[in-house]
């Protein structure tokens, strides 16, 4: 198993980030003041008790974060209930260990050990072991959650994947088969179209995107063959005012609002129309616009079209984080698809 899948595979997160220390360091406050409440009055609360407490307690939590950091490789091999039970043990030492030097501290009464020294010990580590209990548990929760929303993405990619239509397919035979007895160059410049677009669909949608050169080389290639079936009915604009070769893009986001386009827009239409794709940058973020005529008004797009959409706004959303968009708009007589997200992946 190689390391990006032990780090997947494990429900522990990295202390080391800055994001988790976060959490552990406001948790632990909220912890400490409550306890605090519970064992003075409101009116005179007991700020030097939360002070003392909240650095005995918050020393505890960094030194166990920093170990447990420190020890995550190690961690990262061993079963979940090994490695539970190892953070138990480091989080339960570190607790005794504090204890004691809390208690030579404030009292220098470690030659002197007695029931009340055992009892405060006792209870550091009934207190420490609750909540490591609890801290476990919630990290587990999340990541059974994490990993939950990504099956659930997955089978959504996958359904993508099969996004080319039966119907694309047998029309692209009809095509192929017309045109080799009178056009046999063109009817393998068909097959090889074909090839290429079916690759595609059963590539992998979940790698790192690709050049935005890439999925346009797809998408004109998807265009040839429909251009074929539909002739002069069918007219494509393109207004790419980006590096096509250093922009990227997951693959299959724009094809598949490309097929809806001329699908729906332009097939049901005697005379045919335009699909207009704009692509641009605006403040650091990529743009793309896709139009296309409506032949009814009461068009809409719904059923496969709108899964396909989900899906790839679910895509989008795993790579660029929330601020990628995906939304359309039904006008009187263009439907309008719009694509935007940051030119950074998220980290």
């Amino acid at each position: 198993m190689s390391q990006k899948e032990q780090e997947e595979d494990f429900f522990l997160p990295d202390l080391c980030e800055a994001q988790s220390i976060l959490f552990l360091v406001l948790v632990t406050e909220l912890l400490v003041f409550v306890l605090i409440l519970a064992e003075s009055r409101l009116v005179n609360f007991d700020w030097v008790a939360l002070a003392l407490t909240s650095l005995f307690v918050q020393w505890i939590v960094l030194t166990s974060a920093a170990v447990l950091c420190n020890f995550r490789p190690l961690l990262l091999k061993m079963s979940i209930a090994v490695a539970t039970a190892s953070g138990y043990a480091v989080i339960l030492l570190l607790t005794v260990i504090f204890s004691l030097l809390a208690e030579w501290v404030r009292y220098d009464r470690l030659g002197e050990w007695n029931a009340s020294g055992i009892g405060y010990l006792g209870r550091n580590l009934i207190i420490a072991s609750i909540m490591t209990g609890i801290a476990f548990r919630y990290f587990f929760l999340q990541h059974q959650l994490r990993q939950q929303e990504k099956a659930e993405l997955n089978s959504r990619i996958q359904a993508l994947q099969s996004r080319i239509r039966p119907h694309f397919l047998f029309n692209s035979m009809n095509i192929i088969a017309s045109l080799i007895g009178v056009d046999p160059d063109t009817a393998e410049e068909v097959v090889e179209d074909l090839s290429v677009l079916f690759r595609a669909s059963l590539n992998d949608l979940s790698d790192r995107p690709v050049s935005l050169a890439e999925e346009l080389d797809l998408c004109s290639k998807y265009v040839h063959i429909e251009s074929l079936r539909l002739d002069d009915r069918l007219n494509v604009e393109w207004q790419v005012n980006v590096d096509a070769n250093t922009v990227r893009i997951p693959l299959l986001t724009l094809q598949p609002l490309l097929e809806n386009a001329i699908y729906h827009g332009i097939q049901p239409l005697q005379k045919g129309g335009t699909v207009s794709v704009n692509i641009d940058v605006k403040k650091d973020s990529l743009f793309i616009v896709i139009k296309n005529p409506v032949p009814t008004s009461e068009f809409s797009y719904t059923g496969g079209n709108r899964m396909a959409m989900d899906n790839i706004r679910r895509r989008l959303e795993a790579i660029y984080g929330p601020e990628a968009k995906l939304f359309s708009e039904a006008r009187e007589t263009t439907f309008q698809t719009t694509i935007s997200y940051p030119l950074k992946e998220k980290s």
